[in-house]
């Protein structure tokens, strides 16, 4: 049943991208927000109060639904329920529109659209950055989304519906990423009202639950990549990156593709959180820059075939789990 849930909702979220502005996604910002109001009151166990009804209250909810359908209606409907989960929480094309328009850009030799763009995209000032520095804060930013946008929305999806508890992990994974920047230390609004206790506790939650799909994407992309490079990167250069994390991801990123990767961090602007959407992140941090070639154009379209790749590899996986099941 996972196997045909994702696959629907990736061709569906293919076919018909959620738009960025969406009801659903107001709502679950609008319910972090009233969250952080009325339970963080800057004490070390408010915060944690607060992180775990933020992200677990959706997260049962959808539980709660998916067991009704399963028991009291039947089992199609509740897989009905898993693909519009799945739609709203996983996709490509809910961050590609900037990569694609930031490659187009470069292809033309229009930098200044470019840097446009990738100022658009992360909300940060990006100066006269040169071209193979856009290159290569682009290639950092997409596999980064890529990562948290489908990756790490499979794995824990994989893993919850394996013990029965439906789409649950999906919203989980995704909640958990969302929180950890709406509310950081940024200057934005949300993370005024945001205490340091809850800042604290939305990052070590973070951490802790992003471990384990950081290093199976890592692990994707070394399969699907250069293996020996990217696992050399993932062991010694990921501790290059501030983000530990992070820094498999994109050590594993620059060895598969022999792209050099890291560096001086783009600096953010005043508003660097956008909140009208998932999808933008905070800046990456600096970092020692990894071995390899200088970024170019054609590496973004080298970033495009690994992950598509690993995709396929994730969809392989899962529907011979799913073979190995119903023959079982």
């Amino acid at each position: 049943m996972s196997f045909f849930a994702i696959l629907f909702a990736l061709l569906i979220e293919q076919a018909r991208p959620l738009a960025r502005s969406n009801p659903i996604h107001a709502g679950l910002r609008a319910w972090s927000l009233s969250v952080s109001r009325s339970f963080d009151a800057g004490a070390a166990h408010h915060g944690w109060v607060a992180w775990s009804l933020a992200v677990l209250v959706p997260a049962v909810f959808v539980l709660a639904v998916h067991a009704a359908l399963t028991w009291w209606v039947g089992w199609p409907v509740a897989v009905v329920w898993n693909v519009a989960v799945l739609y709203i929480t996983l996709g490509f094309r809910q961050f590609s529109y900037h990569f694609t328009g930031i490659r187009d850009a470069l292809e033309m030799g229009d930098e200044a659209s470019a840097r446009a763009r990738l100022a658009e995209w992360q909300r940060v000032d990006v100066g006269e950055l040169p071209r193979s520095e856009i290159v290569r804060h682009v290639i950092e930013y997409s596999v980064l989304a890529a990562h948290r946008s489908v990756f790490g929305v499979l794995a824990w999806f994989s893993v919850l519906a394996a013990l029965g508890l439906g789409p649950m992990g999906a919203v989980l994974y995704r909640m958990a990423e969302f929180v950890s920047r709406y509310w950081a230390d940024g200057g934005d609004d949300a993370a005024q009202r945001a205490s340091p206790a809850l800042r604290a506790a939305t990052a070590q939650a973070w951490t802790v639950i992003d471990w384990l799909p950081a290093r199976l994407t890592a692990l994707c992309f070394a399969v699907v990549g250069s293996f020996e490079e990217a696992i050399e990167g993932w062991r010694f250069h990921a501790q290059r990156f501030p983000n530990d994390n992070d820094g498999v991801i994109l050590a594993a990123t620059a060895g598969a593709l022999n792209v050099r990767l890291g560096g001086e961090a783009l600096k953010a602007d005043a508003h660097p959180l956008s909140t009208q959407g998932f999808q933008v992140d905070a800046p990456i941090g600096e970092s020692e820059s990894t071995p390899g070639r200088a970024p170019e154009v054609g590496h973004l379209r080298s970033v495009v075939g690994l992950v598509w790749r690993s995709v396929v590899v994730w969809m392989l996986l899962l529907a011979l789990l799913t073979l190995a099941r119903l023959l079982g």
